[in-house]
């Protein structure tokens, strides 16, 4: 007996295309009819607009690339003179064939780092991750264990420009797309920032600016807080204060202790980081100034 053949299209075979643009009619049907017209199979779509007069429209659009006409490059050639131009849009394609290249960015702690780390292993993350580096030794087992190159650069004040220098050197030679810092407790310099010019993901917890300083933990326990929770936001050089990419909170009652607070802290910490992380790499975050459109 003969097996059916499978008709089921390959969920890598495709792409996502964003765009950002001045709101007016027709930006959907004619994206729409370019791909249609081009072989394309749209699978998912979503649409935002900041105001229909005058506002900024955002598009997040999914397709199959089976039955596509045309190579990529000049598939991209024709939407940009066809499409992208007349509507002034800036946009762009990324293929899930094509992932994403991640550094990691870790200290001391491991649970951001770890849970990032199992996600990719388990197939959650659609990424590459080439190198993952630290400003300590402690997390190099761990590291090797998933077959990741680990690299240690010391940051003191005295050298921390080179050690930035030297971390963004490692970044661009492994070609990484973007980088995630999975509680790096260093603070990042706009020199570093521009150097790197690619996108970099934090995590921290959401009691700032409330409680800061090294145990906010034990701040917020002092004042007997009902929530706490995490803010996951791309960086920029005002500290703290970059797009939010994803949050979330969690119930606390007047029993917890500064250890039961901070385990809590850390588990909603990690979901909130694998989160945007996942958002960021399948193209599901657009940027609007200081604020996010994610879909």
């Amino acid at each position: 007996m003969t097996a059916p053949v499978s008709t089921a299209l390959d969920p890598l075979n495709t792409a996502v295309l964003t765009i950002a643009c001045p709101d007016r009619g027709g930006i959907v049907a004619a994206v729409s009819q370019f791909l249609h017209n081009h072989g394309a199979n749209i699978i998912h779509s979503d649409q935002h607009s900041t105001d229909p007069q005058g506002g900024t429209f955002f598009m997040r659009m999914e397709f199959h690339l089976a039955g596509l006409d045309l190579a990529r490059e000049p598939f991209e050639r024709a939407f940009a003179n066809v499409v992208a131009t007349p509507f002034e849009m800036d946009w762009s394609v990324h293929y899930t064939t094509q992932p994403k290249r991640m550094a990691v960015l870790v200290s001391r702690y491991d649970h951001c780092f770890l849970d990032l780390m199992w996600r990719k292993r388990r197939g959650e993350l659609n990424v590459e991750i080439p190198l993952i580096i630290s400003n300590h030794e402690d997390l190099r087992r761990d590291a090797e264990m998933f077959g990741i190159p680990f690299h240690v650069v010391k940051v003191t004040k005295e050298n921390k420009a080179e050690a930035e220098a030297e971390q963004v050197r490692l970044m661009h030679e492994a070609n990484v797309d973007f980088a995630v810092l999975a509680r790096y407790m260093q603070i990042l310099s706009g020199d570093l920032l521009r150097d790197f010019g690619r996108p970099v993901i934090n995590i921290h917890h959401s009691f700032l600016p409330a409680f800061v300083g090294a145990n906010p933990y034990r701040a917020a326990f002092n004042r007997g807080v009902k929530l706490i929770g995490a803010t996951s936001h791309y960086v920029t050089e005002e500290l703290d204060a970059g797009p939010i990419i994803a949050q979330d909170v969690i119930p606390v009652t007047h029993r917890e202790t500064p250890d039961t607070l901070m385990r809590l802290g850390r588990d909603v910490e990690r979901q909130v980081l694998a989160r945007a992380v996942k958002a960021h790499v399948e193209d599901r975050v657009l940027v609007h100034g200081n604020k996010t459109v994610v879909f």
